[in-house]
C-alpha cells in the first residue's frame, strides 16, 4: 500500500508562548517551510507561526 502525500505539521507561535498548530501539507508541492499569521490566545494577539517537525 503507498503512503499518503500530505504530512502533519507543527506550526509553532515565535512568540515563544510554546502554542502552536497542527496542520497538513504536501512535501511534494510546497518543499519551502510554511509561515503564518495566526491567533496566539496565550499571547492575545496575531503573531508568525513557522513550521516544525510534529513529535
Amino acid at each position: 500500500m503507498a503512503k499518503p502525500a500530505t504530512i502533519q505539521i507543527k506550526l509553532e507561535s515565535t512568540a515563544g508562548t510554546g502554542y502552536f498548530y497542527v496542520a497538513k501539507k504536501n512535501p511534494r508541492k510546497t518543499t519551502e517551510k510554511l509561515e503564518f499569521r495566526k491567533y496566539d490566545p496565550k499571547a492575545r494577539k496575531h503573531v508568525v507561526f513557522k513550521e516544525t517537525k510534529l513529535r
